[in-house]
C-alpha cells in the first residue's frame, strides 16, 4: 500500500489522518492474468491502482479486439467515462499479467473527496492527467504514421514490448499484426 501514498504524495501529500481516512476505503485485490475486471455493457464502480501488473482496455469485436490503452504499476485504472456518468462501458478492461490492484468504490471515493482536505485537488489532478493522455493518444492516431506510433511506444514504455503480445500492441497502434511484423523488420 506504500506504492499508493508515495504516488499520491506526488500529485499532493495527504496528512497522515486524510491518509488513514482514504487507506481505510481500500481493498486490496488480487488477480491471475486474462481476468477481466470490467465486461462491456456494466457499470463501473470502482477506481483502482495498479500496485503491480498491466491491464488492457479494449473494444471486444469478432474479427478482432481493439486495443485503446495499457496501464501498468504504479497507474490507476477505471471505465473513467463509466465512473462519473454511472452509465454501462462500451468496453472492457482485463489483467494481461498477474495483477495487485488497490480498489476504491464510487461511493467510498466521493466521501474521500467531501471528507479530506485535498481529495478534490487529487481528483482533479488525475482526471486531468487522465485527459492529456487521452489527448495525446487521439493527436498520435491522427496525426502520425503507424511507424511512428510504435516507435513512440517503444520510446514511452520499452517494458511493453517484451511484456504484451504482439497483436494488443497491433491493434493499438492501429494496424494488423502482419503490418506490424513489416513495420518491425524495417526498424531492425
Amino acid at each position: 500500500m506504500h506504492e499508493i501514498r508515495k504516488f499520491i504524495d506526488t500529485i499532493s501529500p495527504m496528512n497522515n489522518s486524510d491518509w488513514d481516512f482514504f487507506s481505510s476505503k481500500l481493498q486490496e485485490v488480487k488477480l491471475k492474468k486474462n481476468t477481466t475486471l470490467l465486461q462491456i455493457g456494466k457499470v463501473e464502480n470502482y477506481l483502482s491502482f495498479i500496485s503491480k501488473g498491466i491491464i488492457r482496455l479494449y473494444i471486444p469485436r469478432v474479427e478482432s479486439d481493439l486495443t485503446f490503452g495499457f496501464l501498468f504499476d504504479n497507474e490507476f485504472v477505471t471505465a473513467y467515462d463509466s465512473l462519473l456518468t454511472q452509465s454501462p462501458s462500451e468496453y472492457q478492461i482485463e489483467t494481461l499479467t498477474e495483477t495487485i490492484l488497490w480498489k476504491i468504490s464510487n461511493k467510498d471515493l466521493q466521501e474521500v473527496y467531501e471528507k479530506t482536505n485535498n481529495g478534490n485537488i487529487i481528483g482533479r489532478k488525475m482526471a486531468e492527467n487522465m485527459f492529456l493522455i487521452k489527448s495525446k493518444r487521439e493527436l498520435s492516431l491522427l496525426s502520425r504514421t503507424a511507424e511512428e506510433r510504435y516507435l513512440d511506444l517503444f520510446s514511452d514504455r520499452p517494458n511493453l514490448l517484451q511484456q504484451i503480445p504482439l497483436k494488443y500492441i497491433a491493434s493499438y497502434i492501429g494496424v494488423t499484426p502482419q503490418a506490424l511484423s513489416r513495420i518491425r523488420k524495417r526498424i531492425t
